[in-house]
């Protein structure tokens, strides 16, 4: 007989014990289990109960705005604030009255494009501030950080004149400039979480750059921003979230000109006043809510497309320092 080669001889073995093992597999497949794969015990089936059931709760809590809210756009008028998420009447056509009723359109338009560029420019502008703080030595840079960092203590309400009366004297207010403009020098709470995620990346990447005779600007921009994705996704939807919703500074720069101008919070206050029964109107107030319903949109897919960047970036954020 002739002898098994060693490789014969492992191959051999290998098929002998693929049957147990198989058999051992299949005994020990769940059909239902905890996270760990094993199988529940009864206090364990409650556990998962009472889990869904709050989770289920919770769900319709938060749902329940937006849902509400969708039903009021759909109803007549003298039916807008009955409470009721199932209209006695759907009238789908307050969705082609709005664009006829109000310049939606142009306040879509507007706040679009103010924030797109709000959320670019202060991504990058806070990127490249907290890249220097993060992998560059020099006199004062812990003090001027500790500054930056200061500058959050201080409320809105304190800088807001100033601030007007420097747009002012630029001949900026009654433009949609003041809205995106302070944003080209960045935001001390993005340049602190881009900090801390850029000093969670390996410093060796940067050094073998620099032998390899990289720019400052080449180990940003080729190492670190690529490396810096889930955090830069951050900052996009939070400013831009921030530039959507901002009625102050609408209200502020842009209650001179015309409708046509106007952001979208700023437009639907202005609607709710035309249509107040104080102010003389009839209380069209479906036609509100219809546009409150179209600027919601843009979030819920930001934040549907954005979510596991999102995610990534809050858990790997901060975890040097």
């Amino acid at each position: 007989m002739a002898t098994q080669t060693p490789v014969h001889t492992v191959q051999a073995a290998a098929a002998a014990a693929e049957v147990p093992n198989e058999r051992v597999r299949r005994r020990r497949r769940p059909t239902f289990g905890d996270a760990r794969g094993q199988a529940l015990t009864p206090m364990g089936w409650v556990g998962q109960i009472v889990r869904w059931v709050l989770l289920l709760m919770f769900a319709a809590l938060f749902m329940y705005p937006l849902v509400w809210l969708i039903a009021a756009s759909l109803k007549p008028r003298g039916q807008v604030f009955d409470n009721k998420l199932i209209p006695d009447t759907i009238v789908p056509e307050n969705y082609a009255v709005a664009f006829e009723e109000m310049p939606l359109a142009n306040w879509i338009g507007n706040s679009i494009f103010i924030a797109v560029l709000a959320a670019v420019l202060v991504a990058i502008s806070s990127s490249l501030v907290a890249f220097g703080f993060a992998y560059y030595r020099f006199p004062g840079r812990g003090v001027l950080f500790g500054v930056v960092l200061a500058t959050m203590m201080l409320p809105g309400a304190v800088t807001l004149v100033p601030q007007y009366l420097i747009w002012n004297q630029l001949g900026f207010v009654g433009t949609h400039v003041p809205l995106w403009g302070a944003n080209l020098f960045g935001s001390a709470f993005y340049i602190f979480l881009q900090r801390q995620f850029f000093l969670g990346l390996p410093r060796e990447l940067f050094e073998a750059a620099k032998l390899d005779g990289v720019s400052a600007w080449g180990q940003f921009w080729r190492i670190a921003m690529p490396l810096s994705v889930p955090s830069f996704v951050i900052i996009l939807l939070f400013e831009f979230q921030a530039s959507w919703n901002n009625l102050q500074a609408a209200l502020i720069y842009l209650n001179t000109g015309s409708q046509e101008g106007y952001t979208v919070p700023l437009g639907i206050a202005s609607a709710m006043t035309k249509y107040s029964p104080t102010a003389g109107g009839q209380g069209d107030y479906q036609y509100v809510m219809v546009a409150a319903v179209l600027v919601t949109i843009p979030m819920l897919i930001l934040f549907a497309f954005g979510q596991r960047s999102f995610i990534t970036g809050i858990a790997t954020t901060g975890r040097k320092g």
